[in-house]
This record gives structure tokens, C-alpha cells and sequence, in this order.
């Protein structure tokens, strides 16, 4: 395990070394990874940060108020409204790899755009260890790594916590005095929510996924779980009321990790499960059906995309 305060110590001064003189932006998302780094660079080099938080219309519930609150410390904070430019980036995309690559590329460019404000040279992310380690083996490409457009409009690209894993950058966290509805937080995806919707991207998918994650962490934080979510996988037939209807199914899916390499799915409650399929079908008169995944990690990944 890293000492977190030699770590804290050395990765502000790297962050300095790196950066010198010169304005970053800091792509700041709200989860651990990237609020870690986010702090980091902002005790490093303060004014010359940026803190930027994109909002992409395909975040989890209420993320953006959130962010803005938690860190409005940061008084240079920017929250950039790009939900029309995602979507619109993301229409006809099915292939998961490559919504992962639109996405990176939108990513870039919005943060491009506002370093051009700011005179920013080096762009700050919150990369970790296993997100590098499932990209360069092909697992999956981050939006953040593998993701990432050949062309990048910036001087250098710093990652602190690049050699973490998930659970030393929650220590670091911690250490750092950052609020636990962010230090113990759940890993949510850099795509966001595109991922937890099979094939293409449309606001009705991406509403229902959110809705459908919101009750599922709701009903699951009391079991610990490493990460909690729900996807929307496809259509199915169903019956409300005396009417048969074509309407949307949602798979959930709870698993314990340590570092999220591998995974256990949870053997949730029968009560639990029923609570959860009941509120989703209850609220989203377009869902048919409720389905639980029970498929560890191998052979599956957590996240369906």
C-alpha cells in the first residue's frame, strides 16, 4: 500500500515540476479519481488551476448541483453546459468502442475550448492504475486513455493518481479531507450513463438508466457494495394495467471488488431485488422488466459497455 502522505507530498511537487510556471485546467467529473487529482493540483498550484466540470447530459442524478456545491471552494470552478453537443456527437453511434472514442474526443475538445480562455498549456485528469492496465490490454478503452483523439491541443497531459489503485486513491482521499460523498463514493464510468444504455444514446434511454441508477444505489448502499448500477439493455414485452405493452428492460447489477481488476456479483436480498423492481416499473411507466446479473468479473466486466 502507498504511504499517503509521502505520496500527497510528492505528487504536488511533481505536479508543480510539470506544470511550472504555465495555467492547467483540471477535468473534474465529481468521482474520486478526479476530485483526488483535482485537489491535488489545486494545493500544487492554485491560481494557475482551472477547475472544469462538464456537464454531459449523461451524468448520474442531481451530479451537476452537487459538484458545484462541493467544490465551490474553488472559486475558479467552471461548469460547462455541453449536453446538446454529446448527444448530438453520439447520434447513429452503437459500437461501444467507439462511443468511448466520441466521447474522448468530445471530452478534449470541450476542455480545448476552454483552455483557450484561460491561456491553460496542460490539461489535469484523474486517470488510475487499472483504467491504463484495461486499455492497454484491450479490455475496454477509457475516455481518459484509450479513448483519447491522436490529436491533443495541449502542452502535456499530468496525472497524478495514474499509479493508484482505487482503493489508495480513497486513502488519499480521506487524507486530503474531502467529504465522504465523495471519498466513498461509488465508481461511476468517464462516459457516464452512454455506457449503461445498449446500442444507441437517446435522452429516453439515458433518463431511464439515470432514474433506474438513483433507486438502485438508494436500495444497495445499505449492503456495501463496490459499485451498484442499473443499464438499459434492450426492449422486452410486459403487461401494465390490462394492456400489453413493448417497453424497456433494465438490468441490475451489484458487485463487491477491492480494486475492480475482478468482482463478485452480491447475493442481494430476495426483498431487496423485489423493492428495486417495484420502484423502477413503478416510476418509468416504459420499463417492462427488471432483471439482476449474477456474472462475476472475469468473465464479464462490471459495466455492460
Amino acid at each position: 500500500m502507498v504511504n499517503v502522505d509521502e505520496f500527497i507530498e510528492d505528487a504536488k511537487e511533481s505536479i508543480r515540476d510539470q506544470i511550472g510556471d504555465e495555467h492547467a485546467i483540471i477535468a473534474l467529473s465529481g468521482g474520486v479519481d478526479s476530485s483526488v487529482a483535482a485537489t491535488l493540483a489545486y494545493e500544487a498550484v492554485g491560481e494557475q488551476l482551472t477547475p472544469v466540470y462538464v456537464d454531459t447530459g449523461l451524468m448520474r442524478k442531481g451530479e451537476t448541483e452537487q459538484i458545484a456545491e462541493t467544490f465551490s471552494f474553488m472559486e475558479s470552478l467552471r461548469v460547462v453546459d455541453a449536453e446538446a453537443r454529446f448527444f448530438d456527437a453520439l447520434e447513429g453511434v452503437i459500437d461501444p468502442e467507439e462511443k468511448r472514442a466520441v466521447i474522448g474526443e468530445q471530452f478534449i475538445r470541450e476542455f480545448e475550448r476552454e483552455a483557450q480562455d484561460t491561456d491553460a498549456e496542460y490539461l489535469v485528469q484523474g486517470t488510475i492504475y487499472p483504467d491504463r492496465i484495461e486499455s492497454e490490454g484491450n479490455i475496454k478503452s477509457h475516455h481518459n486513455v484509450g479513448g483519447l483523439p491522436d490529436v491533443v491541443d495541449f502542452e502535456g497531459i499530468v496525472e497524478p493518481v495514474r499509479d493508484l489503485y482505487k482503493d489508495e486513491v480513497r486513502d488519499v482521499a480521506r487524507a486530503l479531507g474531502l467529504e465522504s460523498i465523495i471519498a466513498e463514493r461509488m465508481p461511476f464510468p468517464g462516459p457516464g450513463l452512454a455506457v449503461r444504455v445498449l446500442g444507441e444514446v437517446t435522452p429516453e434511454k439515458v433518463q431511464v438508466a439515470r432514474e433506474a441508477c438513483h433507486i438502485v444505489e438508494d436500495e444497495v448502499e445499505k449492503h456495501d457494495p463496490w459499485q451498484a448500477f442499473a443499464a438499459v439493455i434492450g426492449k422486452g414485452t410486459g403487461v401494465k394495467g390490462d394492456n400489453r405493452v413493448h417497453g424497456w428492460i433494465v438490468s441490475v447489477r451489484s458487485v463487491e471488488s477491492r480494486d475492480g481488476m475482478t468482482a463478485r456479483a452480491q447475493e442481494l436480498p430476495w426483498d431487496t431485488l423485489q423493492r428495486i423492481q417495484s420502484r423502477i416499473t413503478g416510476t418509468n411507466e416504459n420499463v417492462a422488466r427488471v432483471v439482476y446479473d449474477v456474472t462475476h468479473k472475469p468473465p464479464a466486466t462490471i459495466e455492460y459497455e
